[in-house]
């Protein structure tokens, strides 16, 4: 029940994850494509393929395919996290203690998000639901979302 109205949660929640898969990545991809190719914003001034930004950039735009495409979707989505994560202490958290002050609210959800989908699986919408009903050993896995 939500709000007095019966809602069948168990059937929706794999859409609804999918679509914050999905989305998320999507919001994502426009990170690494900033930095990749200036596009929707200018490359950062001191951008080079090989540092850290430029590894960023390649997890960033690699990963939000996957994920959009929901392929490896816990793989990417692991890496995803660990790479939100040290973007928060690397880039953020020096500024202040407060994610309101250090502007790393996004930073920090993205990395959650991503964590969620690590452990709770891509959702509906995955090309990795249907690589696990092709294998007999993920069926039983493939049934529990």
């Amino acid at each position: 029940m939500l709000f007095g109205i019966p809602v069948d949660f168990a059937r929706w929640q794999p859409r609804v994850l999918g679509a914050l898969r999905i989305i998320a990545a999507l919001l994502f991809l426009q990170h690494g494509l900033a930095k990749l190719f200036g596009f929707p914003t200018p490359q950062p001034a001191n951008f080079a393929l090989f540092s850290l930004l430029g590894a960023a950039a390649l997890i960033e735009v690699v990963g939000s395919v996957l994920l959009v495409l929901g392929l490896f979707s816990r793989e990417a989505g692991f890496i995803m996290s660990g790479q939100m994560a040290v973007a928060y202490f690397y880039a953020h958290a020096p500024a202040s203690f407060y994610p309101l002050v250090n502007r790393g609210e996004g930073a920090i959800l993205f990395c959650f998000i991503f964590l969620l989908i690590a452990f709770a699986g891509p959702g509906a919408f995955a090309l990795d639901n249907q690589r696990a009903a092709s294998r007999p050993h993920d069926r039983d896995e493939l049934k529990r979302r």
